[in-house]
């Protein structure tokens, strides 16, 4: 009795939770429905890595990932308590950083870890659909038959091991030869994903004018991309406030709601991230309060606006942003705000410098520098600033924080007179942390310089597993099994020796850190100083040295003394090389002392 018993609870506890079947269907009027499980699923969803319990909470039903990675298998058992589902991403390498269509082994590396992907998630009762790709033709005419074909076969390898579930591969928009290259090309992909932010009010119009017939999801929406918004004053495209960006993406949800071939959106960005500025696609702050654009759609997704809503920018402005300024000035920038509820409201202000680009493409971005002592006065309703002795464009900021988890934020640009110097040979007080030790502590230098297979690294500045120092440390992820890659701590952040810049560090002996493997053995170089001397500014020393790490953390040294420190531009590196496994490993306060 006691063994049928045991049988018996094992046969409850133990069996696998089957996978909910996933289908497209087409309606006689010729439109299309996405169904899970037989009742219908209109996708009502965000990209981002922030808080899926307030995603539930606000009525989202799904979030889709970029990438299969580490971190996949704990997403999808907290969308399944949460009754998410997820659109799983597969990441395909970009001909833009390095990737090629025609490499054997390349391709062949993607053909297995998607083979070993789908094998592993199939039978999650959190998967939605499998997306391949995004934006992985790039953004011109996107037009290589090689990216289609090898898209088409991975579409074939999700239907044989996965019937339950569809399969998507998302676009940049769908100019060029996007639409003929999958209606031509790729016959087993079900759905088109189409990541679409200032044409969205057309897009399907546009969509069935360009020959579209397949359903689709539009896989990013939100505010007009900084690319496609007209140049302010100084040639920097003018932000808007977080409460303007809220009317977008309700215009972006109307358009999707009333086309029969789409079958819903993920909005973009649920989280916080630079691109542009600080602030220009994020729906929560860095420190998660959510912005207006979260509850305009809560709105449309449940019927009813949250029961206590995000603060309220009307303007923010400052006579400062119309002319030219000296160097060392002080200006005042007024904010107009309130709150719906009149819940009191704190407002925080901030001087960065601005980016030189208009940014496209989703790349990483490291924070530019900020100038806490800039900031001379402040209260609710104004600022006052003392501009940096440097010429160059900067932006000041607002965050509006209600104390209810609702926040607004407002950006400004701003253009000092001069060219931007930070000095070649500027001094700066030893010991310096250049990474890891307290996360929210100003770093001199920027993690931006990525390089070889960037598509293939992950970095996560603020990981809590297992810090030596402080409550995080970084962790490096290098996520298959062949090539290279590594990233560069660089200042001016992204100059690779074409600018004036970095730090005089004479009189260090010492860079120190500590790291540890996830398992142990695994191998990287860490060193100070990456740029040659083909560069007009260089660093004025190199020294790198391989380490094999351990699994538990050890104290790594390298040796600075007789180097000419007077110009480091790039304060730390790290490079790694594959050896047929994927592999990640964990660095704290990296330290110049």
């Amino acid at each position: 009795m006691c063994r049928f018993l045991i049988a018996v609870v094992s046969a409850v506890f133990l069996a696998p939770v089957e996978a909910e079947e996933v289908r497209v269907i087409e309606s006689a009027a010729g439109g299309f429905q996405l169904f899970v499980d037989g009742a219908p699923f209109p996708i009502k969803g965000a990209g981002g890595d922030g808080d899926k319990r307030l995603l539930a909470e606000m009525g989202g039903n799904t979030f889709r990932t970029w990438r299969i990675d580490q971190d996949t298998e704990r997403l999808l058992d907290e969308a399944n308590a949460l009754g998410l589902k997820v659109t799983l991403g597969f990441w395909l390498g970009h001909e833009r950083h390095g990737f090629e269509y025609d490499d054997f082994e390349q391709v062949a590396d993607e053909i297995e870890n998607f083979r070993e992907a789908v094998t592993r998630f199939r039978n999650h009762p959190a998967l939605l659909m499998w997306a391949i790709g995004n934006e992985m033709e790039g953004f011109d005419e996107g037009g290589n038959p090689a990216i289609w074909m090898l898209i088409e076969h991975l579409a074939r390898i999700a239907k044989e091991l996965d019937p339950l579930h569809p399969v998507m591969t998302v676009t940049a928009e769908i100019g060029g030869d996007r639409i003929e290259a999958i209606n031509r090309f790729c016959p087993s992909v079900d759905i088109h994903g189409i990541n679409s932010y200032g044409g969205i009010s057309d897009l399907g119009e546009r969509y069935r004018a360009a020959g579209g017939v397949k359903p689709y999801v539009v896989t990013e929406f939100g505010p007009p991309g900084s690319w496609e918004s007209k140049p302010g004053k100084w040639n920097r495209p003018d932000e808007l406030t977080s409460t303007e960006k809220a009317t977008h993406y309700l215009q972006a949800h109307q358009a999707i709601e009333k086309d029969p071939l789409c079958l819903g959106g993920y909005a973009f960005l649920w989280g916080a991230k630079q691109e542009a500025s600080a602030t220009w696609f994020g729906m929560l702050l860095q420190t998660g309060e959510r912005l207006a654009a979260v509850d305009a759609l809560s709105q449309v997704w449940t019927g009813a606006p949250p029961a206590n809503r995000c603060p309220v920018i009307a303007e923010i402005k400052s006579p400062a942003a119309h002319r030219e300024l000296k160097q060392g000035e002080r200006i005042t920038v007024s904010l107009e705000c309130s709150d719906p509820e009149d819940d009191p409201l704190n407002v925080t202000w901030q001087l960065t410098e601005d980016w030189d680009e208009i940014a496209e493409g989703g790349d990483f971005r490291a924070t530019p520098p900020s100038f806490p002592g800039a900031l001379i006065e402040s209260t609710s309703n104004q600022a006052i600033f003392r501009m940096p002795r440097n010429g160059g464009h900067y932006r000041a900021y607002a965050d509006v924080i209600d104390g209810q988890g609702g926040a607004a934020t407002a950006s400004l640009s701003l253009k000092v007179e001069g060219k931007y110097d930070p000095g070649p040979s500027s001094r700066i007080d030893l010991p310096l942390t250049i990474a890891g030790g307290d996360p929210l502590a100003d770093q001199a230098y920027a993690a931006s310089g990525w390089m070889g297979d960037t598509q293939k690294i992950v970095l996560t500045p603020d990981s809590r597993e297992d810090p030596k120092i402080g409550p995080t440390c970084l962790k490096f992820e290098f996520t298959k099994p062949a090539g290279w890659g590594g990233i560069a701590w660089q200042s001016p952040a992204g100059d690779w020796g074409d600018r004036p810049g970095g730090f005089d560090l004479s009189g260090a002996a010492t860079l120190s850190f500590w790291a540890r493997g996830q398992h142990g053995g695994e191998v990287a170089e860490f060193g100070i100083g990456i740029i040659e001397d083909d560069k007009p500014f260089p660093d004025s020393a190199r020294i790198g040295k391989e380490f094999t790490l351990g699994s538990e953390w050890a104290h790594y040294r390298i040796d600075l003394t007789r180097q000419d420190l007077t110009r480091i531009k790039s304060g730390f590196y790290i490079v790694v090389k594959a050896t047929g496994l994927p592999f990640e490993f964990f660095v704290d306060e990296v330290v110049v002392e």
